[in-house]
């Protein structure tokens, strides 16, 4: 019988984000970084999170005659919270939210760049971070990050059920 080859990232691996369970030391309501229980633990995840986040905010949409970031937007999509909030007041809570996520992601610790982990674990959350046009697409990487995706994915349904 042939053994199985162990697959080893390091975490300096810009093809990879890597994620821990765990809870944000700030509670939100819009930035849906700061909903997630997904918290970076590499330079590089961290850097990938900083840069969707920016593409999220960039985008603008019309909602009442005022142009709002995307965070806003899907925020006011999905949270009933928000749904209920004046507009202007929702911005200026994202404005709030986004510089604390920032903050928090730029004091967490994180795993030495120099390290390398097993890609099949249950101790951390890995995607495979593709280009797919103007997007960087995440896919599951490991048994651990497509059972938590598959319950995220449950929840959502759930929510509007």
């Amino acid at each position: 019988m042939a053994e199985t080859e162990t697959k080893i990232i390091k975490m300096n691996d810009i093809n990879y984000a890597v994620y821990k369970l765990g809870q944000w030391k700030n509670s939100y309501e819009i930035n849906q970084i700061g909903l997630s229980d997904e918290i970076p633990v590499t330079k590089n995840t961290v850097e990938h999170v900083k840069h969707s986040m920016d593409e999220i905010r960039n985008s603008t949409f019309e909602i009442d005659d005022l142009k709002v970031n995307g965070f806003v937007a899907i925020a006011i999509q999905l949270n009933p919270k928000v749904q209920e909030m004046d507009l202007k007041e929702a911005c200026e809570l994202e404005k709030k939210e986004f510089n604390l996520i920032l903050e928090e992601l730029d004091n967490l610790e994180l795993l030495d760049d120099d390290e390398s982990i097993e890609l099949e674990n249950w101790d951390y959350l890995i995607y495979k971070l593709q280009k797919d046009c103007h997007v960087i697409k995440s896919t599951p990487a490991n048994g651990f990050a497509l059972k938590h995706y598959v319950e995220e994915m449950q929840k959502i349904e759930d929510s509007f059920n």
